[in-house]
Formats: C-alpha cells, sequence, structure tokens
C-alpha cells in the first residue's frame, strides 16, 4: 500500500497539469462561443476537453487508496475537530474517486450500459462534501492561529482572519483553492449554477493554485 501512494503521488502534478487544460478549453471554449467563433473550432476544443476528461480519469485510477491512506493518518490528529474534519473529508474523496473509476469505466465502453449520468452526480455529491469539509477545516484554522474572543465584532473578527491569512500563505491559499473548487460541484449538480465560463476560470485557478503546492510544498497546508 505505501509503494502505490508513493507511485500515485509522483503523477499529481501531472494529473493536476491536465486539469488545468480541461478547465482551460471550457474557459476558452465559453469565451469563442461568446465571440461568435466557428462551430468546427468549438466542437474540437469540447472533443479535446472530454479527452482530457478521460486521461484524468485514467491517471486518477487508484486514487481512492491514497485518500483512504490518509484518513488513516488523520484519525491520530490530536486536535478533534480537525481530526473530524479531515478524516471525514479523505473518506469522501476516496468515495469520489471510486465513483471517478466507475465512471472510466463507463467511458471505454467497458460497462456499455453503466448510468453515467447517474454515477457523475454521485461523485460530484462526494466532492461537495468533501470541499464542505476542508472549507469547514479552513474556518477553522484561521481563528485557531491567532487570538480572538468570542464577544468581538464582526468588523474585528474580519480584520483578524485577514491578518491571519497573511500570516498563513497555506492557509490562504487552500481556502482560495477550496472556495474556487466548491462552485463545479454545486453548478454540476443544478444547485448553483454559474455557466461554464465561470466554471471554466475557477477550475484552471484551483489547478494552477494545487500546481504551486506540488512546486512548493511549504505551501501545501499540513495536516
Amino acid at each position: 500500500m505505501d509503494s502505490w501512494v508513493r507511485f500515485n503521488a509522483q503523477s499529481q502534478a501531472k494529473e493536476r497539469l491536465f486539469r488545468a487544460v480541461q478547465y482551460a478549453c471550457t474557459l476558452l471554449g465559453y469565451t469563442l462561443q461568446k465571440g461568435g467563433a466557428g462551430g468546427d473550432l468549438l466542437t474540437k476544443i469540447k472533443l479535446l476537453e472530454a479527452h482530457v476528461s478521460v486521461v484524468r480519469k485514467l491517471m486518477r485510477l487508484g486514487n481512492s487508496a491514497e485518500a483512504l491512506e490518509a484518513a488513516k493518518r488523520a484519525i491520530h490528529l490530536s486536535d478533534c475537530v480537525l481530526r473530524l474534519c479531515v478524516t471525514v473529508a479523505h473518506l469522501n474523496r476516496a468515495m469520489y474517486f471510486a465513483c471517478d473509476n466507475v465512471l472510466w469505466v463507463g467511458k471505454t465502453g467497458l460497462l456499455p450500459k453503466l448510468d453515467q449520468a447517474k454515477w457523475g452526480q454521485r461523485s460530484f455529491r462526494y466532492y461537495l462534501f468533501a470541499l464542505i469539509l476542508n472549507l469547514t477545516r479552513d474556518a477553522y484554522e484561521g481563528p485557531a492561529s491567532g487570538p480572538t474572543a468570542m464577544a468581538a465584532r464582526l468588523q474585528r473578527e474580519l480584520h483578524l482572519l485577514a491578518a491571519v491569512l497573511r500570516c498563513n500563505p497555506p492557509l490562504l491559499l487552500d481556502l482560495v483553492k477550496n472556495l474556487c473548487d466548491l462552485f463545479i460541484p454545486l453548478d454540476r449538480l443544478g444547485l448553483y449554477q454559474t455557466g461554464p465560463g465561470f466554471v471554466g476560470a475557477c477550475g484552471l485557478t484551483s489547478s494552477v493554485l494545487s500546481l504551486l503546492t506540488i512546486l512548493y510544498p511549504w505551501l501545501k497546508l499540513k495536516p
């Protein structure tokens, strides 16, 4: 299991790069469509986006194992709030990746009768739950990183949060990345539809931020 986790970690940068390409195609397609581009060009961009999506699903095969290992490590965190948020978030990620693996099998034609729409909705629900828990963890880590009073006014709390985020770049990066990612499942599940242009911009931004945490490990929020 440890060997697989180490091997899987080596492919994360490539997967994030492909993710950036996928959402860049989404944003580009929306921009060109608004600009009145030809149908052939839009078709090619959408086809490229679909191919990149399938490649990403292939690269995520086995990510459930990595998420389960991360959940096992998070169980031992001393802080009970962090232990709950991080552990359950990783478990939801594991379920999301498992659904994603099933979707990949369906897209390859090995399961032609697979209801891909149903499995896609299921995977995005797990993804949304994981993001909500990640944002809860970010909100908890913010005040926990500096002195705060229960009776403080909202303005003081906002100033404190801003100061904490300035002094804690990993927390700021993780918060922005999770907020960007949040709009993707909300749009796909029909809970808050923002359109392909906004989704593409959010996905591209979060992908670039994820690449930064790989290039500069000190920017990754721990645990």
